[in-house]
This record gives structure tokens, C-alpha cells and sequence, in this order.
């Protein structure tokens, strides 16, 4: 045997690897930059958060493959911020939890449903409880906030008006206030009240429901009332004639001209959102005592159903929306992008059927086919507005100005951050399921910072008692227990530098565990190897040629006891999740290097050793147990009879 080859093939090892970590994968900053793994929330700091989805309408948890399929969207969602890798699992059968190492930010959006509607805007009256009347005829509707409005792409702009995108001459850009997308301010114009009441639009029926899963409560025990039931309910709770009188109403009442009906519609005003949620859409539009605050607030999925028309509201005001022509699932792709203006905009390119939706919206509400646009909801140009309504919140209502037939866009006061976060909700689909946030933590970087001592501790405490141990009870051997441990040590972390920036494995506190049960594994395979060359010698042979045949006999159960913990680890990191994950795979990758260091390093450093005289002397090699039981037995064997005297 050459044991100079194999510690060569071990040193290309070291060289490719510590390259790998240095030079490869991006690797950029000083020495330490670049040694740099990539830590998890447990050990830098960062955010974590639950999200609970909220009771179907018949009470029950959604189904493993719903949640299953949730879970993937928000991991994308979360990994679309190109941020350090997140992680993402299902927890019971109702909770995500999503845990984003780095930097603390806000995470409560990576839940939310993205259900794209757009619907067109039908009447407009005023949402604060102070007054209902609608703006008068002729006069201009409330402006568009100016947060984000469709608009034609370069190539698809109609010659009729020269542009489709949306004018706002009298409300100024907000920003964005976070969230999906920018939120209009609440400071923007209201429209100016009006005795005006009919409307072209039809009012909706009075059974129409907002949402097939709409609830009244957002905890997490099931409510199996139907929303009939919950109507009676709020009935009852506001009075059978309060409830007539709202039935009764076929427009937005004027309680400035009334006042005694504001005094009357008062109980309206104290209802929660979760109970304005399942009133009908016309009485959420026409009851002027039901804010916008109200209705801002309502549960997720309030308004999903895009056969029912639905109210929403946008700087204030209150907005009746027609049915959903046109929904997310149009839309093909989505992306954030600078325009000729150097303004990030979202452009959005529909599928075959979605464009034909949209240009048929467009068409239709260029030209208020049957005048089902109200006064109140015209924009300056006398033409309909259309909705960009993203879940609850209304994005931007912008004029129609022509026929889109085209991609568009929606654009305004976005920044990248924003509108890439609303492309990605767009891109990656809306949620199967309706999630409300119930707990985010932000860990700190110094509780991050004190478990990873504490870890590092650990492990070196571990290390130091094993090599203590061998050199009081292996002598010579035990600084090939020693030097085994510190190539096995230094292979670990060049691999998790590198795997951290290739493949996005993230160091935890978990998986340092599993990387200190593996020094256990690793001091069973030196105890199996020393004492199996002890016995060679106690059979008579000497140290030179017992090394070999030790190795030979021990080999077999060394791969055995390896490939156990290996297949343990494995199986482990097929079936959990989480921290288990981290575990199993840091403990498999420490036994995959370990075995590497027995093959590559222990077995050819010990036949060096062999040749030495060291390794002859009882008190240096650690052997003394068996060299002198070796020499007894010698003796005994040439005078028998010295023993029998």
C-alpha cells in the first residue's frame, strides 16, 4: 500500500473545495466574507410568522392537498424577495409557518389570497358616515388615487384617446403605504354630496353574498352558521325595524337631508367587519352609517366571488362594482418593470381568453353599454372607470379611454420593493386557501448571536472531552483521533459554504446538533479500529502487519455502523420538516465526510505510524496493554513447565 496516494486524493479534496468556497458562486468580500455560511433564523436573528387559514363555510380545515399547494405559493412568494433561504412548512392541519432568516421585515402579505378582480365601477357614493349623498350630475367623480392604473402597453394603445391610462388631475399620488400595493390616502377627495339616488346599475338581490367563505369571525374554532343564519343574527342584534329600513333602501340615503334616518341607521355603525362582511351588497353600499373603515377592514375573502358584484371603497369613498369580468386567472404572466418615465409599473400579459375578457371590458365600459355606469362613476372623459381590486383593496380605478386590445399595465406610485411584491402575487397565483395572520416574532440578532455561541460551545466542548480521552487512553493513536477530527471538521464547513451558496442550505441551531451527535459516530469508528489492532497483536503479531489485517476486520464494521446512521439520516430528512430537516441532513453530511476521513486519512497515517518506532514502544503508541500481553504469552510458550514450577 502507498499511503502517500490517498493523502494526496484527500489534499486535491481540500484544494477544490476551499477554491469552490473562495472563488465560486459569487463568493465576493474580504477572508471572512467569503468563509462565510449561510446562517439560519435561530442564529442571526429574523422573522417568523403564522398564518392560520380561516373556517370554510361548512367548518372544516382545508384539505392536506389545499394546504400542500398554499404552502409552495408562499414559498415562492417569500423566496421572490431574493432574500437568504426561507422556511416554509405546514404545521397542523390549518397553519403555515413561514421563517425568513436576515434582516426583520413584515411577512403578514406573503398570505394573502392575491385574488385578482377586475370589476367595473357602477356607482360611487360617500364611505365616511358623514353624509351619502352622491356626487351631481356632470360633475367630475372622485379622481383616481393615482396608486396604480391599467394602462396599454407601448404596442397596444388605442388611437381614440391616445392613451388608456388613467387620469387623476385633481388627487395627487399618495405612495405606497405598504401592503399588496400602494393604499390610497385617506386624505384624498371625497365626492360632493347630491340629492341624486337612482342609479342605472341594478341593485343587487338581497340574497347575494359577498363570499361563499365569508365569516363573521376570523378565529380559529369552526362556526358552522350558515350566512342566512348570521343575517338573522345582525338582525336581531340591530332591531327588525333598523333592518327594514335598511332593506328598504334603494339608493345611498341622504342623512344630511334626513337626519332623523342616521339617527335610525346608527346600529349599522357599531357592527363589527366581520358582520358587514355577510350583509348584502346593497346594503353595504346604500346604508350611510357603514364606513369604509368598516369595510376596509373585513375579513379576507370578503369580496372573493366574482359572480356577485361587491362594494369596496378607495380614498374614502364607497364604490358599488359590477361582476368580475375579468380575474387573475387571465392573466398569464406578471412583472415589475421601469417605464419611459423611469416609474416601476406592473405589466401583466394575458392568456388567449383573458384578453379576449379584457378587451370585451374595456369595450364595454368605453362605451357604458347600457348606461350601467352612474353619473357618480364617471371619470372627466364621461366614460367608466374599472376597478383594479386585489382581494379586498381596490388598487386603482382608472377611466377607460379606449379599446385595450393588448397587454397593459398597471402603473403609479410604485417602488421595486412593491411592485415587485404584487408581480410575484400575481405570477405565482392566487392561494387555494384564505390565511389571516395570527403571530409574527422577530428574533433578534442577539438571541441569534447567543445561540450560535452557545452551539459553537457545545460542539467544542464535545470535541475537547473526545480528544482528551484519546490521548489519555490511545497515547500516540489518539493524535490520529485528533487530526481525524479536525479534516473532518474543516471538510464539514467548506461544505456548508459552499452548499449555503450553491444550493441555499441554511445552517441552524438544529443542524449544529447533528453535527456534534456525529462526533459520537465518529469516536465509535476510531474505538472499533484501535481496539480491533489490539487484538491482531495479542494474536501474536506485530504492529506493522497488524495494522493491515485490523483494518481489513474493522472496515466492515465501520461502513456498517456508518451506513445505519446514514440511512437514519436520510429517512429522517425525508419525512420531517423543519429544524428535523436541518438536523438529519447536517448529522448525514458530517458521516458522509467522516467516512471519507477514515478511507483517505486514518488508515494511511496509521500505516506510517506502523513503520515508526514509536508505534513498537508501549508507553508512546498506546498499546501497552497488548505488547506486554503479547511478550508474556511468547515466554510462556518457549518454557511451559516455568509456569507449572
Amino acid at each position: 500500500m502507498r499511503p502517500g496516494r490517498q493523502l494526496a486524493v484527500l489534499g486535491l479534496i481540500f484544494v477544490v473545495l476551499y477554491s469552490l468556497a473562495f472563488f465560486a458562486g459569487g463568493a465576493s468580500g474580504g477572508f471572512k466574507d467569503r468563509l462565510q455560511p449561510r446562517l439560519g433564523l435561530d442564529l442571526v436573528g429574523g422573522t417568523r410568522l403564522t398564518l392560520e387559514a380561516t373556517n370554510s363555510a361548512d367548518g372544516k380545515p382545508p384539505t392536506a392537498a389545499n394546504l400542500e399547494e398554499a404552502r409552495q405559493i408562499i414559498e415562492s412568494r417569500v423566496n421572490a424577495y431574493g432574500v437568504a433561504e426561507a422556511e416554509v412548512v405546514t404545521e397542523g392541519n390549518r397553519n403555515i409557518v413561514v421563517s425568513l432568516p436576515g434582516e426583520n421585515r413584515d411577512l403578514t402579505d406573503v398570505g394573502s389570497a392575491a385574488e385578482l378582480r377586475f370589476r367595473k365601477v357602477l356607482k360611487v357614493t360617500d364611505g365616511s358616515g358623514v353624509n351619502a349623498a352622491p356626487a351631481p350630475s356632470g360633475s367630475a367623480a372622485p379622481a383616481p388615487s393615482g396608486s396604480a392604473a391599467p394602462a396599454p402597453s407601448g404596442n397596444a394603445a388605442p388611437k381614440p384617446s391616445g392613451s388608456a391610462a388613467a387620469k387623476a388631475p385633481a388627487s395627487p399620488s399618495t405612495g405606497g403605504q405598504g401592503g399588496m400595493a400602494p393604499t390610497p390616502s385617506a386624505s384624498a377627495a371625497a365626492p360632493t354630496p347630491s340629492a341624486a339616488a337612482s342609479a342605472a346599475a341594478p341593485a343587487p338581490s338581497g340574497n347575494a353574498e359577498p363570499s361563499a367563505n365569508a365569516e363573521p369571525s376570523a378565529s380559529a374554532e369552526p362556526v358552522p352558521q350558515s350566512v342566512e343564519e348570521q343575517r338573522k343574527a345582525i338582525e336581531q342584534m340591530v332591531g327588525p325595524d333598523v333592518w327594514a329600513a335598511a332593506t328598504g333602501l334603494k339608493a345611498p340615503a341622504d342623512i344630511t337631508a334626513d337626519p332623523s334616518l342616521a339617527e335610525k341607521l346608527k346600529p349599522f355603525g357599531t357592527l363589527s367587519p366581520q358582520e358587514i362582511a355577510v350583509l348584502p351588497v346593497d346594503m353595504q353600499f346604500n346604508v350611510p352609517t357603514i364606513t369604509c373603515d368598516q369595510l376596509d377592514k373585513r375579513p379576507p375573502a370578503s369580496i372573493k366571488d366574482e359572480k356577485q358584484q361587491a362594494v369596496a371603497c378607495e380614498s374614502g369613498a364607497k364604490y358599488l362594482l359590477d361582476v368580475a369580468k375579468v380575474v387573475g386567472t387571465d392573466v398569464k404572466n406578471a412583472s415589475a418593470q421601469l417605464d419611459q418615465t423611469s416609474a416601476w409599473v406592473v405589466s401583466l400579459n394575458f392568456t388567449s381568453k383573458g384578453q379576449d375578457r379584457w378587451t370585451a371590458l374595456t369595450r364595454e365600459s368605453f362605451q357604458n353599454e347600457g348606461q350601467a355606469c352612474d353619473q357618480t362613476a364617471l371619470g372627466q372623459g364621461g366614460k367608466c372607470r374599472v376597478s383594479v381590486v386585489l382581494d379586498n383593496e381596490i388598487i386603482s380605478s382608472p377611466e377607460i379611454q379606449g379599446v385595450l386590445t393588448g397587454d397593459s399595465q398597471i402603473t403609479g406610485s410604485f417602488d421595486s420593493k412593491s411592485a415587485n411584491q404584487l408581480a410575484s402575487q400575481l405570477r405565482y397565483g392566487a392561494l387555494p386557501v384564505t390565511f389571516v395572520p395570527q403571530e409574527q416574532q422577530n428574533v433578534t440578532a442577539t438571541l441569534g448571536d447567543s445561540h450560535l455561541k452557545a452551539g459553537l460551545l457545545a460542539a467544542g466542548i464535545g470535541m475537547l472531552l473526545v480528544i482528551i480521552y484519546s490521548f489519555f487512553y490511545y497515547r500516540l493513536l489518539g493524535s490520529v483521533i485528533f487530526l481525524s477530527l479536525v479534516l473532518s471538521g474543516l471538510l464539514v464547513f467548506g461544505s456548508l459554504v459552499v452548499l449555503g451558496r450553491s444550493m441555499g442550505f441554511t445552517l441552524t441551531l438544529a443542524g449544529l446538533a447533528g453535527m456534534i451527535v456525529s462526533l459520537g459516530v465518529a469516536a465509535d469508528s476510531f474505538v472499533i479500529y484501535f481496539e480491533r489492532l489490539k487484538d491482531e497483536i495479542r494474536e501474536g503479531r506485530s504492529p506493522r502487519s497488524a495494522v493491515p489485517r485490523a483494518w481489513v476486520r474493522a472496515r466492515r464494521t465501520i461502513i456498517s455502523a456508518n451506513a445505519i446512521t446514514l440511512m437514519s439520516a436520510v429517512v429522517l430528512y425525508i419525512v420531517s420538516v423543519g429544524a428535523v430537516k436541518g438536523f438529519a441532513f447536517a448529522l448525514g453530511l458530517a458521516t458522509i465526510l467522516d467516512l471519507l476521513v477514515v478511507f483517505l486519512f486514518r488508515h494511511p497515517i496509521m500505516t506510517m505510524f506502523a513503520r515508526t518506532r514509536a508505534f513498537l514502544s508501549p508507553r508512546v503508541s498506546g498499546l501497552g496493554r497488548a505488547l506486554p500481553a503479547r511478550s508474556a504469552e511468547q515466554a510462556t510458550a518457549r518454557n511451559p513447565r516455568v509456569k507449572e514450577a
